[in-house]
């Protein structure tokens, strides 16, 4: 299994028109939990100018989610202005294959965009698609995601050495 990301960004709103453009992305696959909204269901004034601003620029967005919590993932959805996918089991190919179908583009011109390596970056990676790894929104996590974040952390860190470099140069 690949565990390591394309590029590391802190947040969301680090990602960049002429970072996507110099990568030939076209569409972003967002995870919900801790990348667009933290632990209180909070969607910041910034992620949403964000969004807009990159959309209005041609890129298009999908969410996917792991939530069974669809009202949630359509909250957000709705605020963005984009389609969605929930209870998507990621890592699992099945709704980044279906997204890209749907968005009708090849998977080296897609971008996931998460905070997990285990859901997020396994499952962009297993499908060929570029991934983005981003910091959480908060510190305070999901029950079924704090479990797993002291070995990403330990795998970030490595990550964070690496990749700073290659941020930087791309920016």
């Amino acid at each position: 299994m690949n565990f390591k990301p394309n590029v590391y960004f802190d947040n969301v709103q680090d990602i960049t028109i002429d970072f996507l453009i110099k990568n030939k992305i076209k569409a972003l696959i967002l995870d919900v939990d801790n990348t667009l909204i933290d632990y209180n269901k909070n969607l910041a004034e910034e992620t949403i100018e964000w969004s807009k601003n990159l959309q209005g620029q041609g890129i298009r967005m999908y969410i996917l989610s792991n939530t069974n919590k669809t009202e949630k993932v359509e909250f957000v959805a709705k605020k963005l202005e984009i389609p969605f996918e929930s209870f998507a089991k990621k890592p699992s190919k099945k709704g980044f294959q279906k997204i890209k179908r749907l968005l009708k583009i090849k998977e080296e011109n897609i971008a996931v965009v998460g905070d997990q390596i285990f859901t997020d970056i396994i499952g962009g990676n297993r499908c060929k698609m570029f991934t983005i790894l981003v910091d959480p929104v908060t510190k305070k996590d999901f029950w079924y995601t704090a479990w797993k974040r002291p070995l990403e952390n330990v795998v970030k860190k490595k990550l964070k050495k690496r990749t700073s470099k290659q941020i930087i140069k791309d920016k």
